[in-house]
């Protein structure tokens, strides 16, 4: 696979989860995005399991290939890989929490490495400068930096405590918008393998 079509990747993966939540909410019925968590959706025994487990195992596969592919233009490029090898902890994550749904103990633990994820555009904003690094990647890496970083709300249940839905979704979307920046600032300045 040609470096270029796996940092397109980046774009595919906020697709595919966003749109997996989404079926699987309203195949739910009931399900209030901004009150429930998304875990809900897969949780055992529920309509959407397997379709909520589907989706995230697909997410993890291909954030792997992602990651892959970010790693060949880091090393074609000459900077640091270590933003790039931050994203598996979400890849891990993603098929964690797929394979050991709620109410499993381990999908809690499964769900842990994620919380890491809001380094890579950290490091990014550190170690990817000069002339080599992405000249557009600055402004997506802050503003996924402090979108993800609204989502440590989850951790603070005295604040929008009747919204845990919505602070969890702040890191989604941050992370979404992380991958998509990465992908499009690698790909807007030809990623190798063309």
């Amino acid at each position: 696979m040609k470096t270029k079509h796996m940092m397109g990747i980046g774009s595919v993966i906020p697709v595919i989860f966003w749109g997996t939540l989404t079926v699987c909410g309203y195949v739910m019925g009931d399900y209030n995005h901004l009150t429930r968590l998304v875990s809900e959706l897969g949780a055992m025994g529920t309509g959407t399991q397997y379709m909520f487990t589907a989706g995230l195992l697909t997410c993890a596969i291909l954030s792997v290939l992602f990651v892959i592919g970010l790693c060949q233009e880091c090393k074609m490029r000459k900077i640091s890989m270590i933003p790039a090898w931050i994203i598996l902890t979400f890849s891990i994550s993603l098929a964690g929490a797929a394979l050991f749904p709620l109410p499993l103990r381990q999908h809690l633990w499964a769900g842990m490495p994620s919380i890491a994820l809001f380094l890579s555009p950290l490091a990014a904003l550190i170690l990817w400068r000069g002339e080599k690094a992405p000249a557009n990647l600055r402004l997506w890496a802050i503003v996924s930096l402090a979108v993800m970083l609204l989502g440590f709300l989850a951790f603070m249940p005295e604040v929008l405590g009747a919204w845990p839905g919505l602070k969890q979704r702040f890191f989604h979307i941050g992370w979404s918008l992380w991958f998509i920046g990465l992908g499009r600032g690698f790909i807007g300045e030809g990623a190798g393998g063309d």
